[in-house]
């Protein structure tokens, strides 16, 4: 035998593979526990029941629980309100001889020699001394215009300071701003009966309209400034007759001419509003409503007595009616831009109203009366004795006005 020794195979693993070690076990999972099928059903219809609770509520408080609500508590959040929604009254300057407007929330007052802007706590921003024979005043929510119709002053107002003066001007006859801060101004001019005059955002004027053959009683903008509305008062067929005027603002110069003529017959016309697309215009006889198309429709009171009215509503306008020129029994008109209207029949005396976004205030000698533009009654206040001018803003809260003070109304 050969003395050679025998060696010992080495063990290959199956398959090439290194040799492991076996897995160790996990303890098993143990199941997740269901909720017993009774408990589901009841947590299933506490649900549904709290939905439903909730669909109900918005449908029967739909008026006090919305957004205006939300937008009133935050922008009077800083402010000390009483249980029955009103705020501590301040003293202003002036008396109720002076010109009222609401500027962005705030109280602006306009008298002859003075014109100041109030905080709803009574904080005074604005004390510019003026001297204006008939001040009046036309805003657009943030910036307001103020001017001495007649007179040659004109000043515009925004963000709790005085913006602009307008210098040099003739007899102002009436100065509008749209919603995008363009100001419209109409003058008595040396040679015309008439000239209307549209300022950009920046008071540069960038259009002037002179007429001769009419009288200009108002001219306003439009909100989106692509169209000038002008009111004239004119002859035909040997009687005074009111005439609107568009023109269209995409003409860069030259001589302008109206692009759209309508007769809105012989009412002397108040008050103007101009908004997108159409011209209100409240006469002493009736409303007329004129699209850029051309279709008009309106109402007449022709039998009935002018009391109060108002254009500030976000597409309605207000008119206070009596049978008789005095009196406490009145028709309160509510109209939308198609010409219908709804009626109130009110027995008591009304001391002011005001519309502002889609609400309207009545006030009478002790009551305020906020509606929405349906005639739906929203809010009431009672004792208001002493107050004889309210003011609404768009969310519904109101300003109340006396002899010598002011105070806010939240809703």
């Amino acid at each position: 035998m050969d003395d050679q020794r025998q060696k010992k195979p080495k063990i290959q693993p199956l398959h090439g593979r290194p040799e492991q070690s076996p897995p160790s076990q996990e303890p098993p999972k143990k199941p997740k526990r269901k909720l017993p099928r009774f408990l589901t059903r009841v947590i299933a219809a506490l649900v549904v029941l709290a939905v439903t609770l909730c669909l109900v509520a918005v449908v029967a408080f739909r008026d006090s629980l919305n957004l205006d609500s939300i937008k009133r508590w935050f922008h009077y959040r800083s402010l000390t309100i009483s249980d029955n929604g009103k705020a501590e009254a301040f003293p202003y300057d002036g008396d109720l001889n002076c010109t009222f407007a609401v500027l962005d929330g705030d109280l602006l007052v306009c008298s002859r020699n003075a014109i100041s802007l109030y905080s709803g706590s009574g904080a005074q921003y604005i004390n510019q001394s003026v001297n204006m024979e008939n001040p009046v005043v036309n805003t657009n929510g943030s910036l307001a215009v103020v001017y001495d119709a007649g007179g040659s002053s004109l000043y515009v107002l925004g963000q709790r300071t005085l913006v602009w003066t307008g210098e040099g001007l003739e007899s102002i006859l009436s100065a509008r701003l749209n919603k995008n801060g363009q100001l419209t101004v109409v003058t008595q001019a040396g040679g015309y009966r008439g000239t209307v005059t549209v300022y950009d955002s920046a008071y540069s004027p960038v259009m002037s309209v002179n007429l001769s053959s009419a009288f200009i009683m108002d001219a306003a903008l439009s909100d989106d400034g692509h169209t000038l509305a002008i009111l004239t008062l004119g002859q035909s067929g040997g009687t005074f007759a009111t005439s609107l005027e568009l023109y269209d603002m995409s003409y860069s110069s030259g001589e302008y001419k109206p692009d759209f003529t309508c007769q809105l017959g012989s009412s002397v016309v108040l008050e103007t509003r101009h908004t997108a697309s159409t011209v209100w215009a409240l006469g002493d006889r009736g409303l007329t409503i004129t699209g850029h198309d051309g279709r008009t429709s309106g109402v007449s009171w022709a039998d009935k007595h002018l009391r109060r009215y108002t254009l500030r509503g976000d597409g309605f306008a207000a008119i206070l009616l009596g049978k008789y020129r005095a009196g406490s029994q009145a028709e309160l008109w509510v109209v939308d831009d198609k010409g219908q209207r709804r009626v109130l029949n009110i027995n008591e005396q009304v001391m002011s109203i005001s519309a502002a976004g889609r609400y309207l205030a009545v006030l009478t000698g002790d009551r305020l009366d906020i509606y929405t533009d349906q005639l739906e009654l929203y809010d009431t206040l009672e004792g208001t004795q002493g107050a004889r001018t309210v003011l609404l803003m768009s969310d519904g809260s109101a300003i109340l006005i006396s002899a010598d003070s002011a105070g806010f109304y939240v809703p």
